[in-house]
């Protein structure tokens, strides 16, 4: 099975143009729970690819507006590109969506793609999620206010956190989708003190007066203080250990999830990721 029998063509795929803004991006994002949109720039040839921007970006880079200035740098790859490369690829490079790129913009791959083709027996793999799935599990506490939880998946560097109640128990599932959700920007106003040293300082110089503070725009991403509780979800797919890597990704597409907690019996054991089955593919 090649790239262009999983990748969306061109046609199907949301892009935003250059020059454009971060809003353009969040809007997509929050739509239709994208984990990142590419940027094309028309040409008299076709569209020109330039870079993807990420829901990662936006929320760690609040105060940046410009398209141009959010995009991130990822690996291309071609429609006759075999899948089980393409899955190799993303894995090596940490890239979610890759841009199929062949002297024009022809489309994308994203991790998601190969997740189907595994679910549908087009990429065949025989193997269990156990031999796949972390031990380690990012959680967090039910009652943390909503932004402490969004710092703790930055910190960590994944997109989720498994919930635990007051008895250390699993409760639900938090999201970078689910807080991209409630996200919202605000606009307001930095003072930066006064354009000149105080009439009256020693530093000043002679003639030089203070003519008053400054103040710069500023941007920021604002999400609520509620608990985790309010956010998450609750409704949780779980695995067990000796599930089927093609039953899992099964699961993965009809609930539209990226990583499902790995339990036996009622116990959280670990966690398989969609990249994770795309090891599998790629062992």
């Amino acid at each position: 099975m090649n790239v262009a029998d999983a990748m969306t063509p061109r046609s199907e795929v949301v892009t935003v143009e250059l020059p454009g803004t971060r809003s353009d991006v969040l809007e997509y994002l929050q739509e239709r729970s994208f984990s990142s949109v590419p940027v094309i720039k028309p040409t008299d040839d076709g569209p020109e690819y330039r870079g993807l921007v990420s829901r990662e970006v936006l929320i760690e880079q609040p105060d940046e507006d410009q398209l141009v200035m959010l995009m991130e740098d990822v690996p291309t790859t071609t429609a006759d590109t075999t899948i089980e490369d393409v899955a190799s690829l993303m894995i090596d490079e940490g890239a979610r969506r890759v841009p199929v790129v062949d002297g024009e913009f022809e489309g994308i791959v994203t991790v998601t793609d190969v997740v189907h083709a595994i679910a549908a027996g087009d990429a065949e793999v025989d193997a269990i999620v156990e031999e796949y799935a972390s031990p380690d599990v990012n959680t967090t506490y039910e009652g943390a206010p909503l932004p402490v939880a969004e710092r703790g998946l930055s910190y960590a560097n994944v997109p989720y956190t498994v919930v635990l109640d007051d008895d250390g128990r699993m409760c639900g599932v938090l999201t970078e989708v689910d807080i991209i959700d409630v996200a919202r920007i605000v606009e307001g106003e930095e003072e930066t003190g006064n354009s000149f040293a105080d009439q009256d300082s020693e530093w000043a110089w002679e003639g030089i007066k203070g003519v008053g503070s400054r103040y710069l725009p500023t941007r920021d991403i604002e999400l609520p203080a509620g608990p985790v509780s309010e956010f998450m979800t609750d409704d949780v797919v779980t695995v067990s250990t000796q599930k089927s890597v093609e039953e899992a990704a099964q699961l993965m597409i009809s609930n539209d999830i990226e990583q499902i907690p790995m339990v036996s019996g009622d116990r959280l054991v670990g966690i398989v990721r969609d990249v994770d089955l795309l090891a599998a593919l790629s062992a």
